[in-house]
């Protein structure tokens, strides 16, 4: 039994190792994102005509699919965070069977 959570152990470990990393590259894409909805929202508002209400309506209009790729980064980006917090839940839960094992076997 105990090797078994060691091997759980370590199997975790390794998948948390690749989640900084992922964690990582989903910061970058939506860093990435949002320089493009800032980007285009404000080119759009440069050229756009009207009072500036009109102007904002028409910047936002056209920067719609660069907000929703920002979205979409956001909530991968969540994902990522939340598949890591689960892992270090896991292993807390694994390392505390270890101990109620160890404490078991002492017994």
């Amino acid at each position: 039994m105990l090797s078994e959570i060691a091997q759980q152990i370590s199997e975790l470990v390794a998948e948390n190792a690749k989640g900084y990393t992922a964690l990582y590259e989903c910061e970058k894409a939506l860093a990435e994102a949002e320089y493009e909805l800032d980007t285009t929202e404000q080119k759009a508002f440069i050229v756009a005509q009207g009072t500036v209400a009109d102007r904002q309506a028409i910047a936002r209009l056209k920067a719609a699919e660069n907000r929703l790729q920002r979205d979409l980064r956001r909530a991968e980006l969540n994902r990522v965070r939340v598949k890591i917090k689960s892992i270090e839940t896991g292993l807390m839960a694994l390392g505390t069977q270890a101990r109620l094992l160890q404490a078991e076997m002492k017994l």
